[in-house]
């Protein structure tokens, strides 16, 4: 349906992941890709963590990025299933193989280029780096999960 006063204001404001162990998948979103805690919601069998970039300079404070969560989009809801992280393998499916489902998230990034190398520098793994296949303007790299992260230049940094 295209754009009407009744949708006017909806907004897809996150997508949730099951993550098998915080203390593994938080650093890698928060330290790597620098994304902010914005929330925390721990349950008894269950904790939700919301993630996103803080486009604010760093000025936004806790209350600020809590107050603000149900307002923007981009958001990234990380979900723990206490337990999990005792498992020797992931007990969740990516969607990249069969049976297919979910495919990916993506980031935008000022310099493609420099991020991978950035990534390349930490470690972290590529499911396709921007020298393989046809496409040699986008990457994948994988969270510890094993989930697909897209990296693309944005249109304000492209060269």
């Amino acid at each position: 349906m295209p754009y009407s006063e009744e949708t006017a204001s909806y907004k897809l404001n996150h997508t949730m992941l099951r993550i098998k162990d915080p203390k593994i998948s938080l650093p890698f979103y928060t330290e790597i890709l620098g994304m902010d805690l914005v929330e925390k919601h721990d349950f008894s069998d269950f904790t939700l963590y919301f993630l996103a970039f803080d486009r604010t300079g760093g000025k936004a404070t806790d209350a600020d990025r809590k107050a603000d969560r149900l307002n923007r989009e981009g958001i990234l809801e990380l979900t723990h299933n206490h337990g999990t992280e005792t498992l020797d393998a992931t007990p969740y499916h990516s969607g990249n193989s069969d049976p297919r489902g979910f495919g990916h998230i993506a980031i935008t990034v000022a310099d493609v280029e420099a991020a991978c190398a950035r990534f390349e520098k930490l470690g972290v793994q590529f499911k396709k780096r921007l020298t393989d296949g046809k496409m040699k303007d986008i990457a994948f790299i994988l969270d510890p999960d094993g989930y697909w992260i897209e990296v693309l230049q944005d249109t304000i940094g492209k060269k």
